[in-house]
């Protein structure tokens, strides 16, 4: 490990109780920081509701002493749901937008990325924490956790919570893309980047004048792409990390995985070697994107319990610096 990332380990990473909630309520009234929450949410009606609501309960209503709420803005992003996503989410107390609703001249990509990056667009805080509708068994310090380093260190830009993943029969077994695909990735290439736990995570908040400069891609390459993107802007030390505990959520097979890990890659080979980020400077962009995917084949028996090829076209396409989109930069100027 680099001495530097050993620095930063001990410098930029906490636990969740170094930040009590009443400090975290002073901080936003002493700046007056706004802070919205989106959940991107495809089919989880199992477990939107529950998160929506511990959100509300605990963080979006105001504080009983304070009359402060942590939390401004609740928005579940629906990325093209089939179940009863939107309207478990919105009996809970969430504002639901379908990704359909945001930007509508431009036609929706399928995929994680293009729903964050959307929701830029969809929110006005200051401080957006995103936050997996997955989740089980949630507790508000996977909001707390993260958002309490933007609201009391003025230099932090962007904080990812870090937790065990278990899986049946192990412990700490979870992650399997991060430590396979991962990892190794950025240990390769960005080996400043080295000390986070889980870069992959899908628990993260960063201040909104860092995101609407990096560009998103649309699928499951986003997370890495945000990490590595805004290291080269804003630098090892304006990122850091948070013990929120262990994480519980719903676990994809081994094909699944292996998509991932082909947007995660191909994300990562845009970035290797390019020799600076592509992100937005002012109000003009740098961003080179291509549209396109990847092609992933993988195998599965037929009836006959013969191997048979499947073919998967894995969307590689990214957005560019939200700062450059002409509604957005309207948005702010009203």
């Amino acid at each position: 490990m680099l001495d530097e990332v050993g620095q930063w380990l001990r410098r930029r990473s906490w636990r969740v109780a170094d930040r009590p909630l009443e400090a975290l309520l002073a901080a936003k009234r002493r700046t007056g920081t706004t802070v919205s929450v989106v959940l991107p949410a495809l089919n989880e009606e199992a477990t939107v509701g529950d998160i929506v609501s511990v959100i509300r309960r605990e963080l979006a209503s105001p504080h009983l002493d304070s009359g402060t709420p942590l939390v401004d803005e609740l928005i579940v992003m629906n990325s093209g749901s089939t179940d009863r996503t939107a309207e478990v989410a919105a009996a809970a107390g969430a504002k639901v937008i379908h990704r359909d609703e945001v930007l509508p001249r431009l036609p929706t990509r399928p995929g994680k990325g293009e729903v964050l990056w959307r929701s830029l667009l969809a929110t006005s805080g200051d401080i957006i924490c995103f936050v997996d509708a997955d989740l089980r068994e949630f507790s508000p310090d996977f909001v707390t956790g993260i958002v309490g380093p933007l609201l009391t260190e003025p230099d932090v830009q962007l904080v990812k919570a870090m937790y065990d993943r278990p899986l049946p029969g192990s412990p700490a077994g979870g992650g399997r893309v991060t430590e396979l695909v991962a990892r190794p990735l950025l240990n390769l290439h960005w080996p400043r980047l080295a000390g986070l736990v889980q870069p992959l995570g899908g628990e993260y908040a960063a201040r909104r004048s860092l995101l609407e400069r990096l560009p998103f891609p649309v699928g499951y390459g986003v997370e890495l792409a945000l990490l590595v993107d805004a290291l080269e802007l804003v630098g090892l030390d304006a990122l850091a990390q948070v013990d929120v505990g262990v994480r519980l959520h719903r676990n994809q097979d081994g094909q699944a995985l292996g998509r991932m890990a082909t947007a995660i890659y191909a994300a990562a080979e845009r970035r290797i070697g390019r020799g600076g980020p592509t992100v937005a400077h002012g109000a003009r962009s740098v961003f080179e994107g291509r549209s396109g995917g990847t092609a992933l084949t993988q195998f599965e028996r037929d009836e006959a319990g013969c191997f048979v090829p499947r073919g998967h076209l894995v969307d590689a396409e990214e957005r560019p610096p939200m700062c450059t989109v002409p509604e957005y930069g309207q948005r702010v100027a009203a």
